[in-house]
C-alpha cells in the first residue's frame, strides 16, 4: 500500500450517486436537483426548497399551501420536551441541545427502526418544523426570558424571527429586509452534497439505524469549527480584530504564521463559493440597513480581509458562505454561539434528503484503513 493509494479525508474519492446537488465546474455554480442556488434564493421560498430537495421537483402552489399549513400545525413543543431542554445547562452549547432534543423526540417515536422513506419524510416534516421553535427556545432561556409559541400566522422565517426577538420596535421579525436576509440564507446553506455531517448521516443510515440516530450524528459532525462551526469563528474573528483599520495586519500575521483563517476556502470550488455573491448582497444591505449597530465597520473588515486573503495567498483564497453568513446573523442580533444551530434548521433538508436517497439504494459504507502500526508480535509467554 503506497500513500498514493491512501486519500486522506476521502479527498477525490466518489463514493456514491446523487440526485440531489452537484457543483457545476463549467459554470460554478451550485445546482440542487439541477436548480442553481441563486436562482431559487432570488425566486423561491425556503419551504419550497426543502420541497424540491425532498421530492426532486419544486411544488404546485396547491401541494406548496398544503405543505405549508402541515407545517405550521407541527411547530409547537409538547411539555416534556420544553422540559428537557429547560433542564440542560446554559453554558452547554447551543448544539448540545438541538442533538439532545432530537435524541428525545426520537426516543419517543414508536418506531425504533426507520420502517420506509414515508417515514423518514414525516421527520423531515416535523424537524423543519420544530428545530426552529427549539432554538428560540434556547436562546430566550439564555437570556432569561419567557417561551414565545409559534405563531401559525407567520411564515417560516418571520415566524423564527419572532419567536426569538418577539414583534417591539425594530425587532427583526418587523423588517421585510431582514426578514429576507435570513430567508436566502436558509437556502443557501440547506444543501452541499457529500459534506462531512451529510455523509455521517448517510454512514449511519446505511446501516440500517433510524434516521433519528442519523441526524443526531450529522449534528455531531456539524458542530465542528472545520465543518459548521465556521460560521461561529468568522464572527469571533471579527470580534477579535475589532477595527478596519486593524484588518489588514490581522490577516497578513495569521498568513505569516500559517494559522487557518475562517471562512476562506472549500474542496469543492476552486473559483470561489458560488454562494457568496447572494449572500454577500444580503449581508451589505443589512448593514446599511441598520447603522444604529454599527454594521457598516463589519463590511469595511469583510472587504479588507477578503482583498488581503486574495491577494496574499497563492491560489488567490476566496470565501466561503460562512464569511458573509456569519456578520449576517450578527447583524440581526444572534448570540454567535447560535450561528450553528441556525446552519442546521436549514440543512436538516439536505441531510433528511440523503438519508431518503441512502435508504431507497443502500450499501453499508465501510471504507478500509492502511495499517501502519506495528508487525505482528506477541504476548511475552505466550
Amino acid at each position: 500500500m503506497t500513500e498514493q493509494d491512501v486519500k486522506k479525508g476521502l479527498a477525490g474519492v466518489y463514493a456514491d450517486y446523487t440526485a440531489i446537488s452537484k457543483v457545476n465546474p463549467e459554470t460554478n455554480s451550485l445546482l440542487y436537483c439541477g436548480y442553481p442556488v441563486h436562482e431559487l434564493a432570488e425566486h423561491c421560498s425556503f419551504e419550497e426548497v426543502a420541497m424540491l430537495l425532498w421530492n426532486g421537483e419544486l411544488p404546485t402552489e396547491e401541494e406548496l399551501t398544503e405543505f405549508q399549513e402541515s407545517s405550521k400545525a407541527r411547530r409547537g413543543l409538547d411539555e416534556d420536551l420544553i422540559k428537557v431542554i429547560e433542564a440542560l445547562p446554559k453554558d452547554c452549547h447551543p448544539m448540545d441541545v438541538l442533538r439532545t432534543a432530537v435524541s428525545f423526540l426520537g426516543a419517543n417515536d414508536p418506531e425504533k427502526f426507520t420502517p420506509n422513506t414515508d417515514h423518514i419524510r414525516e421527520i423531515a416534516h416535523d424537524l423543519l418544523a420544530k428545530l426552529p421553535t427549539i432554538v428560540a427556545l434556547d436562546i430566550r432561556r439564555r437570556r432569561g426570558e419567557g417561551y414565545i409559541e409559534p405563531d401559525a400566522d407567520r411564515g417560516y422565517s418571520e415566524n423564527f424571527l419572532w419567536m426569538v426577538f418577539g414583534d417591539g420596535e425594530g425587532s427583526p421579525a418587523t423588517i421585510p429586509s431582514d426578514i429576507e436576509a435570513f430567508e436566502k440564507s436558509m437556502i443557501l446553506y440547506a444543501e452541499h452534497s457529500f459534506n462531512a455531517s451529510t455523509f455521517a448521516a448517510r454512514v449511519i443510515t446505511s446501516t440500517q439505524s433510524d434516521a433519528w440516530s442519523a441526524i443526531a450524528g450529522a449534528i455531531g459532525a456539524l458542530k465542528g469549527p472545520l465543518h459548521g462551526g465556521a460560521n461561529e469563528f468568522v464572527m469571533h474573528n471579527f470580534v477579535e480584530v475589532g477595527e478596519p483599520e486593524k484588518t489588514e495586519e490581522w490577516t497578513l500575521n495569521k498568513l505569516k504564521n500559517k494559522e487557518l483563517v475562517m471562512g476562506f476556502g472549500h474542496r469543492v470550488y476552486k473559483k470561489g463559493d458560488s454562494r457568496v455573491p447572494t449572500m454577500e448582497k444580503a449581508f451589505k444591505k443589512l448593514a446599511s440597513e441598520h447603522p444604529e449597530k454599527d454594521a457598516q465597520k463589519w463590511v469595511e473588515m469583510y472587504d479588507i480581509m477578503a482583498k488581503t486573503m486574495y491577494e496574499n495567498t497563492s491560489i488567490n483564497i476566496m470565501p466561503n458562505l460562512d464569511f458573509p453568513a456569519g456578520p449576517s446573523y450578527y447583524i440581526l442580533g444572534f448570540e454567535i454561539p447560535f450561528f450553528t444551530p441556525i446552519f442546521v434548521m436549514s440543512r436538516i433538508t439536505g441531510w433528511t434528503a440523503h438519508i431518503i436517497e441512502q435508504y431507497e439504494n443502500n450499501s453499508i459504507i465501510r471504507p478500509l484503513a492502511a495499517y501502519n502500526g506495528p508487525a505482528e508480535r506477541h504476548v511475552p509467554g505466550a
